[in-house]
């Protein structure tokens, strides 16, 4: 499900099947609605964007809380978690705890897989 955009998007070569969509919203609804994980790799503001909506959804309880949320690349991921983690929840005391617990930071594709095969949620494995 990709977007369209007037610059350099394009679509992964391993794809057999794809659609694109003109508004980010429906994108978002159409990718909510869809997944059974949720795997995110390092992006602009588009990827933050769809990483802090599912995170919200799961948090206020309008989503299952046992999919799976997956960043994938520590060395970019560490500094929002972090950031999350010292001034979004301890200094500012605008999320709970247990809210970061809904993601979970890994390395690589092959740790983000083991994680989902082993999710209840996963109907497929």
């Amino acid at each position: 499900m990709n977007i369209k955009l007037p610059f350099g998007q394009r679509i992964n070569p391993y794809v057999k099947k794809a659609i694109a969509f003109y508004y980010f919203f429906v994108r978002k609804v159409m990718l909510t609605y869809s997944a059974q994980a949720y795997v995110y790799f390092p992006g602009g503001f588009g990827t933050l964007d769809e990483f802090f909506e599912i995170v919200t959804l799961i948090q206020t309880k309008k989503m299952s809380d046992k999919i799976p949320v997956i960043l994938i690349g520590r060395e970019y991921w560490s500094p929002i978690v972090d950031c999350m983690k010292d001034h979004i929840y301890k200094k500012f005391d605008a999320i709970d705890e247990e809210d970061m617990d809904i993601y979970q930071v890994v390395d690589t594709a092959k740790e983000a897989f083991e994680i989902i095969k082993k999710s209840p949620h996963i109907k497929y494995f």
